[in-house]
């Protein structure tokens, strides 16, 4: 029989910090979505004085991630998550199942997280947004004339990330990668979201990337449209990332 992953965070907690304030069982073991394989998200509040890490081990042939803090080093975590847009800690200390509960110290924490979340990620700043249109619009057209398989799959990808994000933006939704993409895009915009992705799975089967450019340029067009001819961007100081941009 293999373990209960709820019985192996308690282990694991009991075994390498006694004297956590909080701890909260985050991720798809709490969310419903585990797997056998499954790893084990916990996040540590730790007293003053300790380290703010992050740490991936196995236990009892199991993979754990965790993200061990203070009080302050969770004020920083929080702090960063919202200039992403992630929310990734406020997440798992909102919905996680609460492991150790010292004097309310986890209650406290998602009651900051929940009020981070209701308040939803700032708005990207304009020259972003239009950073990120020229970017979409310059991909579109790439995809439309690309012939290599290869290519048409990378740039897919970029369309799908960019309209993502640019999607969420819209809606003053939070953003994700990997696995979270689609969980945010979905919780974001589900009519939109659910196109955008069937249309780039329906490139990676037929390689037609028809849907993806329409659905991406629909996308497109909701926040300010193509910039093609006619666009000028002059930079002051420092001279923009090209990662903004492809």
């Amino acid at each position: 029989m293999p373990h209960d992953p709820i019985d192996q965070a308690r282990r694991l907690v009991r075994d390498r910090f006694p004297g956590a304030l909080a701890v909260v069982l985050a991720g798809s073991t709490v969310s419903g979505r585990a797997t056998a394989g499954s790893d084990l998200d916990i996040a540590v509040l730790i007293p003053g004085g300790g380290e703010t890490y992050r740490e991936t081990l196995r236990f009892e042939g199991r993979v754990v991630e965790l993200f061990v803090h203070t009080r302050a080093g969770l004020r920083d975590l929080f702090a960063v998550d919202l200039a992403t847009r992630r929310a990734v800690m406020q997440s798992m200390y909102a919905t996680g199942l609460v492991l150790v509960d010292t004097d309310g110290e986890a209650g406290r924490a998602r009651a900051l997280a929940e009020t981070d979340l209701r308040q939803g990620p700032a708005a990207l700043d304009p020259d972003t947004v239009e950073t990120k249109r020229y970017g979409l619009t310059d991909a579109l057209d790439d995809l439309h004339d690309a012939t290599d398989v290869f290519e048409r799959l990378a740039i897919a990808g970029f369309v799908l990330n960019t309209a993502a994000d640019l999607l969420c933006d819209h809606h003053r939704a939070w953003t994700g990668s990997g696995k979270w993409l689609p969980r945010r895009l979905l919780e974001a915009d589900p009519e939109r979201g659910t196109t955008l992705l069937e249309a780039h799975a329906h490139l990676s089967a037929t390689r037609n990337p028809t849907p993806l450019i329409e659905t991406a340029s629909a996308i497109l067009d909701l926040v300010g449209g193509p910039l093609r001819e006619g666009y000028r961007r002059t930079w002051h100081g420092v001279i923009e990332s090209v990662a903004t941009t492809r």
